[in-house]
């Protein structure tokens, strides 16, 4: 994606199922689960950069001794920095115990992190909240282990105002209003819960506070606690926790927008946003790790007991399709297909568009994320070649034959991504300066006056790098056309289930449409939804609609897409520019399983989503330059 635009994030849930002597012994190291929290991070590190954070509970620690950790950082390189405190911690316990034995079960007593469950978060802060205060893990105290919580995700929540006010009804005093803090607090409050029913069973049975805490760890029923916090959520959410005495959990939204997987054998139960991460960390195969299915959460109790149980009634299954497009890594199997599928189905309007001239045209991608959906459009152009040269095979013109022989589709790299500026969707004085310098291309493949250049990208959300960068520095080049293809379709409306689209005007197909609306003197229509919107966002969540998707219903896909190339075209520039957009069916036909394209459709999996288009295009006509939610 050549604008830039993040997403929140990434996690890692560890826990390990042998002692800490059965792996230094198999493995040569008892440390093999902090090794492996780093190389799950390390490997998911296209999730999140603006933070990190790590976390551990120890399972056998004495009374009055350390048993959870926690690291943070917002550092330029997070991982290697809590690392290293990781290595430092470790060394300095080592050194301050160096009278005590050196087994691995004592040294796991008092050494950090070198620990049975083990916690890690990667974040993107889609709110410019990148200091260290909003890093997850986060965590809530208490004397009693079992009250104790940590929780890190990746998730958005679109009524945290709505759980706040009943986090207020229930007498607490939240310190932010959040949805991280509101997710913990809301877990946290049912934990409490939980914990005083088991205390007055047992005390009711007679048993002594000493045999009651071991009771409650034993029995703490985590699916209802799990249940009674989240039935309110509205949101997009993998949310992973850690509580004190052991027991560990991952709760997945009942859409599945956000995503998670696990694998379990008898060494490990390993959780993390992305499948191709456990596959490289453990050298297992796709079909050994699971999804964990909408609305379920994967539970792992202190004794080990690991189950997939139904939190919250599962609903259609609308798990995010730009996960697929972009933000997860391409080598995961079934993505690297689907992105190849995407690619392969616009090599027909772009050849159409090219008027079939082969010999004549140059392609290319940018950035390198769109490369694999460019593989699959080029191996599309090199099967149309085949056909026409096995129809000219048998006419038998030898001399046009011998013509088409020569002709193979022209490949070079174009731009070149200069990784040491990046753009921010937050407004910044520099901004427009590092857009217009982020890439820098390659002289003399072009010639000038006479090729055509094919650019794909795999998606276009505000065009302000394509228009600031990209289509300059190659018109510099001299191609006649400039063609520019997105894998994906045009994003019409927010995210607001993680990825950071929220505002309206930031959307360069809004601009489009709106600008066309003014053009054709229906402008009107922008006050008509302005005013029912703001008497929609008095009615009750499931009540509302989106009425945003009435400004698109006056033009087809084409029209706004080639206002969109009239407003993303320099003045200045001597090319004739086309952008060329993936249609809806064309992303479905792609990526089957993962059906969730609000941001295309409008057709937000949750009632929260139709609220937060709303207020975003309220925001909008008020000139506000917020977020919706």
């Amino acid at each position: 994606m050549s604008d830039d635009i993040h997403e929140e994030c990434g996690i890692v849930l560890i826990r390990l199922l042998k002692p800490f002597s059965y792996y230094q012994k198999k493995y040569g190291s008892a440390y093999y689960g902090i090794h492996k929290l780093y190389l799950l991070m390390e490997k998911q590190h296209n999730r999140g950069q603006d933070g990190a954070g790590i976390a551990d509970v120890k399972l056998s620690s004495a009374p009055g001794s350390l048993y959870m950790h926690r690291i943070r950082s917002t550092a330029n390189n997070a991982l290697e920095e809590i690392f290293g405190k990781v290595q430092h911690q470790m060394d300095n316990a080592i050194a301050e115990n160096k009278d005590k034995s050196t087994d691995p079960e004592e040294l796991s007593k008092y050494v950090p992190f070198l620990s049975e469950l083990l916690l890690g978060h990667l974040r993107y802060g889609t709110y410019g909240k990148n200091n260290f205060e909003f890093c997850h893990p986060f965590e809530r105290h208490n004397n009693w282990r079992t009250k104790n919580l940590m929780i890190a995700g990746n998730f958005n929540l679109t009524n945290v105002d709505d759980l706040f006010a009943k986090l207020l009804e229930l007498g607490q005093h939240p310190k932010e209003k959040t949805d991280t803090i509101t997710i913990l607090e809301k877990i946290g409050h049912f934990l409490d819960k939980e914990n005083e029913k088991l205390f007055r069973k047992y005390k009711h049975e007679g048993k002594n506070n000493e045999e009651i805490s071991e009771l409650i760890a034993e029995n703490l029923n985590i699916k209802d606690v799990l249940f009674n916090a989240s039935k309110r959520f509205d949101g997009g959410y993998a949310i992973a926790g850690l509580l004190g005495h052991g027991d560990a959990f991952v709760l997945r939204d009942p859409n599945g927008i956000r995503p998670a997987f696990y694998y379990k054998d008898d060494e490990i139960v390993v959780v993390t946003s992305e499948r191709p991460a456990i596959q490289t960390a453990f050298n297992v195969p796709a079909d050994k790790i699971k999804e964990l299915q909408p609305g379920h959460a994967l539970i792992i109790k202190k004794n080990k007991h690991v189950s997939e149980v139904s939190v919250n009634p599962a609903k259609e299954k609308l798990s995010c399709s730009f996960e697929r497009i972009y933000f997860s890594r391409g080598n995961d199997t079934d993505i690297y297909k689907e992105r190849k599928m995407l690619g392969k189905l616009l090599a027909e309007p772009v050849l159409k568009s090219l008027n079939y001239d082969l010999e004549n045209t140059v392609f290319s991608f940018i950035p390198n994320t769109a490369e694999v959906a460019f593989l699959g459009m080029m191996e599309e152009v090199e099967a149309y070649l085949d056909r026409v040269k096995e129809k000219e095979l048998e006419s038998g013109d030898k001399a046009k034959l011998k013509k088409l022989l020569s002709i193979h589709p022209r490949v070079e790299k174009i731009a070149l991504k200069d990784t040491k500026l990046r753009t921010f969707i937050t407004n910044d004085i520099n901004r427009a300066d590092k857009a217009a310098h982020v890439y820098d291309t390659t002289y003399g493949v072009i010639r000038p006056g006479i090729d055509n250049l094919v650019i794909l990208d795999d998606s276009i959300v505000r065009g302000t790098t394509l228009k600031q960068s990209i289509l300059r520095i190659l018109d510099r080049l001299g191609p006649k056309r400039i063609i520019v293809v997105s894998s994906a379709p045009q994003i019409r409306y927010p995210d607001c289930y993680g990825i950071d689209m929220a505002k309206m005007g930031d959307l360069i197909a809004f601009e489009a449409a709106v600008s066309l609306l003014r053009d054709s003197f229906k402008d009107n229509l922008l006050e008509d939804i302005y005013e029912r919107a703001k008497v929609q966002d008095e009615l009750p969540l499931e009540k509302i609609q989106n009425l945003v998707k009435e400004i698109y219903d006056s033009f087809t896909p084409e029209q706004i897409s080639a206002r969109i190339t009239q407003l993303l075209r320099p003045k200045e520039i001597n090319a004739d520019i086309e952008i060329i957009y993936q249609d809806i069916a064309g992303l479905h036909k792609a990526i089957p399983n993962h059906k969730g394209d609000w941001y295309f459709t409008g057709n937000y999996p949750t009632p929260g989503g139709n609220r937060v288009v709303n207020r975003s295009f309220m925001n909008f006509m008020e000139g506000k330059n917020v977020r919706a939610y």
